[in-house]
């Protein structure tokens, strides 16, 4: 965490440059804000489970092509 401290006869808009300065240059908000939208992977399982449900369709689909049920 950042921390500034005023210094004697410093206003309150030189010290808040000075705090926005060191937060930007500490990278703090930068990292903030790539976890802010974070979004797990998805498991091993979950990625077989839909890559078979894929397979299953398209050969559903080839199915009823060959049979003349469905267009193109």
């Amino acid at each position: 965490m950042v921390e500034t401290r005023r210094n004697e006869n410093e206003s309150t808009g030189s010290l808040l440059r000075r705090f926005s300065k060191r937060v930007q240059l500490s990278g703090f908000l930068k990292r903030a804000k790539s976890r802010r939208f974070y979004a797990a992977g998805k498991s091993d399982y979950s990625k077989k489970k839909e890559a078979l449900r894929r397979v299953a369709f398209e050969k559903e689909l080839e199915q009823k092509r060959k049979l003349g049920k469905m267009t193109q």
